[in-house]
């Protein structure tokens, strides 16, 4: 869905320099911003994703005390690595 987003940005853009009217241009380049942010927003890992990695990281290491701080810097990594 975010990458669908990002594609009809660029859509949006190219089209917006073929417009004349520069009122108009700058609507179509507004709402090709709107969807760059949406795709941002749907790329960022929420915390409950990046809770729910986290924990299945620690379960398969074993369930050790202590670290989870770096189970929930790898659970983030991961799924920012993956959404870009």
């Amino acid at each position: 869905m975010a990458m669908r987003a990002v594609a009809k940005a660029s859509k949006y853009e190219r089209f917006a320099r073929l417009i004349g009217d520069p009122v108009t241009a700058r609507k179509i380049l507004d709402l090709a911003g709107k969807l760059r942010k949406r795709a941002e927003t749907l790329f960022k890992p929420t915390q409950n994703r990046i809770r729910r990695r986290a924990r299945q990281i620690w379960m398969e290491s074993g369930r050790p005390a202590g670290r989870d701080e770096e189970f929930w810097l790898r659970a983030e990594q991961e799924l920012t690595d993956d959404g870009a």
